[in-house]
């Protein structure tokens, strides 16, 4: 079945770098919204650091179309710029990361910069947590009375989730398909009610 990894815990490594800290927390964001209170609650966690930035990924391993990014007053481009590539490229989906430094005392330029706070990132994926994300859709069909019980054991084979049923002269259903399963569904329907009963979106 299709579908892509996505974090499923928050999960945090550290790392100390010419004697900075480096706290790398990463948690699933499946909205530019969930990343943006995720990187509140973690700068509320970490008030006295001296940097909290962070980059996330609000959609498919990959995919920039929800991305945002932070250098939270580091040089400009040597840490939101290099976590939301790491993010990009580890496979992960819905995934928002904030890399908090506490500075030790030496400077480790733009090019160490950039290093150490992709590294964080680097670190955190490799040891994340994961499960599986398969997209679904809302979908509605309407059966008889007598379809009711094949159209149940396909439900249940396929991994359909019936949201609602409305009963009647028929039954009405709404249902959460997996998409990649949802043609099957509505060939498997089809055969069952000789046609009759047509899948269709909410």
């Amino acid at each position: 079945m299709g579908g892509y990894p996505v974090p499923a815990a928050t999960h945090r490594v550290e790392e100390t770098i010419r004697r900075s800290r480096f706290i790398t927390t990463v948690a699933r964001a499946g909205t530019p919204e969930a990343a943006r209170a995720f990187v509140a609650a973690v700068r509320q966690e970490f008030p006295d650091a001296t940097h909290n930035c962070w980059a996330f990924v609000a959609g498919p391993p990959g995919d920039s179309g929800q991305v945002g990014m932070s250098d939270d007053g580091e040089p400009h481009g040597t840490a939101g710029r290099p976590m939301l590539t790491a993010l990009l490229h580890g496979g992960v989906g819905e995934v928002a990361a904030v890399v908090t430094r506490y500075y030790g005392g030496v400077k480790l330029g733009k090019g160490g910069l950039g290093r150490a706070y992709a590294g964080g990132v680097v670190a955190a994926l490799e040891t994340l947590p994961t499960e599986l994300l398969v997209p679904t859709a809302e979908v509605t069909v309407e059966l008889r009375h007598a379809d009711v019980t094949g159209a149940r054991r396909i439900f249940l084979r396929l991994g359909v989730t019936v949201l609602d049923e409305a009963w009647g002269e028929g039954i009405a259903y709404r249902l959460r398909v997996p998409e990649p399963v949802m043609a099957e569904l509505a060939s498997e329907l089809g055969g069952l009610t000789r046609g009759r009963a047509e899948v269709k979106g909410p």
